[in-house]
This record gives structure tokens, sequence and C-alpha cells, in this order.
């Protein structure tokens, strides 16, 4: 058994242990049961980044996937994974995604809820004419003006200036990096970092304002 089942049986049998309990199937994959419930069918994967490649192959493996956990702490989704799980009615996220949706009895539709309600916020607003999700943390984003922006992410609680050269680095240059996190403010370092690649450091305040900028 893999380390990362180990620990998400662990987890998750710990966290419902009135309600239900959860069993090692074969290689990555686990079942969920949650009393009144059908069972939950979840793939628990190690993988640094989850591609269209890794999440068909998963599925083909197990048709009846219900959950695709990335369950490092680093794991990225690049965007074509994302709209094949979405359009497969399967869930997919992070760890914390996988217990909330477990118990929100939701996890044929959940989507990683670090990013979630930023992303959905950005398909509410009506300036905006499409968007192309990269990876889970990385969009582009065509306005009814005619700009065309590339936004990315930041969790951090306070951006930090490594933070942001590292993002730069890893997923390239973005025109926008979008501090979701709502706790906290980058640092001026962050700020000063982001000026100097090119880029805006923001808050969704000011975020916003660049959007609805006619």
């Amino acid at each position: 058994m893999n380390w990362q089942v180990k620990f998400a049986l662990e987890n998750i049998n710990n966290h419902f242990k009135k309600a239900g309990s959860a069993e090692h199937i074969a290689d990555d994959a686990i079942r969920i049961s949650i009393h009144d419930r059908p069972d939950t069918l979840a793939i628990i994967s190690a993988s640094c980044e989850i591609t269209i490649e890794i999440a068909k192959q998963y599925h083909e493996k197990f048709p009846d996937l219900n959950f695709l956990c990335g369950y490092r702490k680093e794991c990225v989704w690049t965007g074509e994974a994302i709209n094949y799980l979405s359009n497969a009615k399967i869930g997919w996220g992070n760890a914390g995604t996988l217990y909330s949706a477990l118990s929100d009895n939701n996890v044929n539709i959940a989507s990683h809820k670090d990013y979630f309600f930023s992303y959905r916020l950005i398909t509410q607003m009506g300036v905006v004419r499409s968007i192309e999700r990269e990876f889970d943390r990385v969009f582009n984003i065509d306005l009814a003006n005619g700009r065309k922006l590339r936004v990315g992410m930041l969790l951090e609680y306070e951006p930090t200036a490594d933070a942001v050269r590292s993002f730069w680095e890893k997923f390239g240059p973005v025109d926008v990096m979008w501090n979701i996190n709502p706790n906290g403010d980058p640092t001026n370092n962050a700020l000063a970092a982001g000026r100097d690649l090119g880029c805006g450091v923001m808050k969704w305040s000011e975020f916003r304002e660049l959007i609805l900028r006619r």
C-alpha cells in the first residue's frame, strides 16, 4: 500500500468513524462507505502534477471513479485534466477537498477548495467574455473591452518576493498575480518583485477595478 493511500485511509477512518469507513481496493484506489449514501471510489495520487493523461489512465482503470485526489501539498493540475474530470463528473482536488466533499455529499462535482470560490467569482463577472484555465491556479481571460489577461492565483497568507518569483519561474509570465487569501496582504517586497517582473500583485479590490476598467 502506497504511503499516501495509508495516510488517507487513516484520516478518513478517523474523521468518519461514527458514520462510515474507508478501505483499500487496489493500487491508489480506495472505497469510502458512509451510512445512507452510495459508496465513493477515490484515487489517492502521489503525483506532483495531474495531467490529462494521468486522469484518463485512472479513469480507464477505474470506470466508476468518483474523485481524483492529488495528495501532495505541491500537486498542480493542468487545465486539460480539470476539463476532462469535470466533463466526466469526477471530483478533483486535494485531500481537504475530498474530506469536505464527503461531508457535503458532492464528491462528483467537487473542485479544488483552495481555488474554487475565486475562480467562480471570475466566471460570474459580466465583463469576462471568455476564460481558459491553464492550471488549477492559472487562467486566461478575454474581457469585453478587448483586453486579455493571464492571471495567477497566489494562496499565501502574505506573499513574499520569493513566492512571486517562484510562481513566475514555474508557470511563466502573468499579467496579474492575484493574492486570493482573504486574511493577508502581499508584502512590499512582493509588490516590488512583481513590478520588476512586469506584473501586478493584487488583492481582489484592485484586481476587480482592473477588470472593470474601460
